[in-house]
């Protein structure tokens, strides 16, 4: 049966930035479709309250702290699951940050922080697990983007962000290109604006709810669990002839 295609029932699956907003979203959903989860999470604290509102629904979940910064980390933790588990057959590089700062006065931390979180941190958990997924002939790596990497927003700035993001979207080209002969699939999912927190409070700013709506065909903002559905699709034998692939997941708004 073609539902049958998207379970996840047996697989080990491990989404960093898990904790909340889409990662939470996506976590939650690779849980219902039947995989064990791992929360890989800066702060302890969220990991552990979102560990266990998953298994207070009986779902298979467990956090584990990671900073994605740190190769040393990202092989650690890689070591430790596919140890304890013996497998581990999704990875979603979700964890991420965006900061609206002018290009001509971003400070050279800040652009570095954005590039070591939301490109190396990718770089280093894919290279940690992929070598596992390699060895054992089969994985599904997913890298959210965002349609940022696409176009260029407004009316806010946000150079190194969208600069960013471009490069997670081609990483995740040239990573598939490599691992497609061992079994591995990679692809990104690029979402829009979407409803976490930090985007409604952007909707406060009357001249961003103006455009961010505006300019989105759909005249809403995406739900989490609407990037998340698509994560499933990407991780489940659903997809088993996809990679290199980038799931633009924004109600339109890079039609115009």
């Amino acid at each position: 049966m073609v539902l049958e295609k998207f379970r996840l029932d047996q697989r080990v699956a491990v989404v960093t930035g898990g904790a909340r907003g889409i990662g939470l979203a996506i976590a939650t959903a690779l849980a219902e479709a039947g995989a064990s989860v791992v929360i890989a999470e800066l702060e302890p604290d969220i990991g552990q309250r979102s560990e266990r509102e998953l298994k207070a629904r009986g779902l298979k979940a467990e956090f584990r702290p990671l900073d994605v910064t740190q190769s040393a980390q990202a092989d650690a933790l890689a070591k430790a699951l596919f140890a304890e588990y013996g497998r581990v057959d999704i990875l979603v590089n979700n964890a991420g940050i965006c900061r609206n700062t002018p290009a001509l006065e971003t400070p050279d931390a800040e652009w570095l922080q954005i590039f070591d979180i939301n490109v190396n941190g990718v770089f280093w958990c894919s290279r940690a697990f992929g070598r596992g997924m390699v060895a054992q002939g089969s994985g599904s790596i997913i890298n959210i983007a965002s349609m940022s990497g696409l176009i260029v927003n407004k009316p806010q700035p946000q150079a190194a962000y969208n600069a960013s993001k471009a490069a997670v979207a081609h990483l995740t080209r040239s990573l598939a290109a490599e691992l497609a002969p061992f079994g591995v699939r990679v692809n990104a999912i690029s979402p829009g604006y979407i409803g976490t927190e930090m985007t409604r409070r952007g909707l406060e700013t009357p001249e961003w709810r103006r455009d961010w709506l505006g300019l989105t065909p759909m005249g809403r903002l995406g739900e989490p669990s609407e990037v998340a559905t698509c994560a499933v699709f990407l991780a489940s034998e659903a997809s088993s002839y996809l990679t290199g692939s980038e799931l633009v997941v924004d109600g339109g708004y890079t039609i115009w």
